[in-house]
């Protein structure tokens, strides 16, 4: 700001002659003539802007390191400049500084991980979206209203040796790009979570009847805020029905034999899944003599396993009654696969299929602790249906 000059020594007979009163303008004087605050032409020193911006971001905490700044650049321009502002100043500085050691603290603590993380599953949250939260393989949860069909972010998780609604048996991620559409992720969801159920639940037999496998998936809202997480689960058929206890048995919880013998199982299961589409044997006996091949190959492999694992105690003359059932299962199923007509293809896989899950099965796991009653397998072999699922349910 500019100071105005200083009037002339007053003259005689003037408009504001100098009274008695007033002290002489000098070296003693105890006032100063035109300083700041004493000149009625003079304006009251500016505030600081910088001092402001610093006090404002220090009571914000928003970026505290900027308003720290801004408060040490005030100080020297109010000290340079003779302006008004250091108590602003001084203040910025302070609260900028106790910002700034709280988000060095969080991030020492982990707290602005925690932080972010809870934003993002907040966002794939939203009711009605249909995505996933924090659904581990091997929890169990229940649904709010009793149904598989409920939004996944308000289920509960609950013991899974107790009543429950869903088992989570496997999670994976789709990869990244644009969204593949509905019908791509369903199709890709239900194939991929059908061909892992089994490393989950590897005793087929303990798997009831009315236990299907449903999944999660990404919706296209929540595909554009990075959800990519298909969540694979058991439920009951009745999708208001519940399960009771762990249908879980793999490494984690089953034995050195039990998990020999089951390895040995799943060779052969895994081929009898590949049976044809077609309703009749007729219809594709090509198909079915394939089919029977792979299960013949499946078989010898699966006998050379069962004869190379030492087994304990009981288990090793049941195992044998077991392998050597299998082995005329393996004469049968090999008969289907050279047969020239649908007729004689239809004896030997009636005649080995009967060996595969017979009173040699049924001993085997009862002295190895494994469950005891075959899985029902309605439309399958010999029908022309499909052993294997319907590639599962969407929740």
């Amino acid at each position: 700001m500019s100071i105005p000059p200083p009037p002339g020594p007053p003259q005689p007979g003037g408009q504001h002659p100098q009274g008695p009163y007033q002290q002489p303008y000098g070296p003693g004087s105890p006032y100063r003539p035109w300083g700041q605050g004493y000149s009625p032409y003079n304006r009251p020193a500016p505030v600081n802007g910088p001092a402001i911006a610093a006090l404002v971001l220090g009571f914000l905490c928003f970026l505290p390191g900027v308003g720290l700044v801004l408060g040490l650049v005030a100080l020297a321009q109010i000290k340079r400049r003779a302006e008004r502002g250091r108590g602003l100043a001084v203040g910025g500085i302070v609260m900028s500084s106790l910002g700034l050691a709280l988000i060095i603290l969080a991030f020492a603590t982990g707290g602005v991980r925690d932080f972010r993380e809870g934003l993002e599953k907040g966002a794939r949250g939203t009711p009605g979206a249909g995505v996933t939260f924090s659904m581990v393989k091997g929890e169990c949860y229940n649904a709010p209203n009793g149904s598989l069909g409920s939004d996944t972010y308000d289920w509960g998780k609950v013991p899974c040796d107790g009543v429950h609604q869903a088992e989570i048996f496997a999670n994976f991620g789709l990869p990244e790009g644009d969204y593949p559409g509905d019908a791509r992720v369903d199709k890709t969801a239900g194939d991929k979570c059908y061909a892992l159920e089994g490393s989950y639940a590897m005793d087929t037999w303990a798997v009831p009847d009315d236990v299907d496998v449903y999944y999660v998936t990404p919706s296209r809202e929540t595909w554009a805020s990075g959800d990519r997480e298909v969540v694979c689960m058991f439920g009951n058929v009745d999708e208001k029905a519940t399960l009771t206890g762990t249908l879980r048995s793999d490494a984690t919880t089953l034995s050195a034999d039990q998990l020999a013998y089951l390895r040995a199982d799943a060779v052969l299961y895994d081929a009898l899944d590949s049976a044809p589409d077609t309703e009749y044997v007729e219809d594709d006996l090509p198909g079915h003599t394939k089919w029977a091949g792979r299960v013949t190959a499946a078989l010898a492999e699966q006998t050379r396993a069962l004869r190379a694992h030492a087994w304990r105690g009981d288990a090793q003359r049941a195992v044998a009654g077991r392998t050597a059932a299998l082995d005329r299962a393996h004469e049968e199923w090999g008969k289907a696969a050279t047969a020239t007509d649908s007729d004689t293809f239809v004896t030997h896989y009636d005649r080995g299929s009967a060996l595969l899950e017979g009173r040699a099965a049924v001993t085997a796991r009862k002295a190895l602790g494994l469950a005891t009653t075959p899985p029902s397998r309605s439309g399958d072999g010999a029908e022309g249906g499909d052993a294997g699922s319907d590639g599962g349910k969407k929740v």
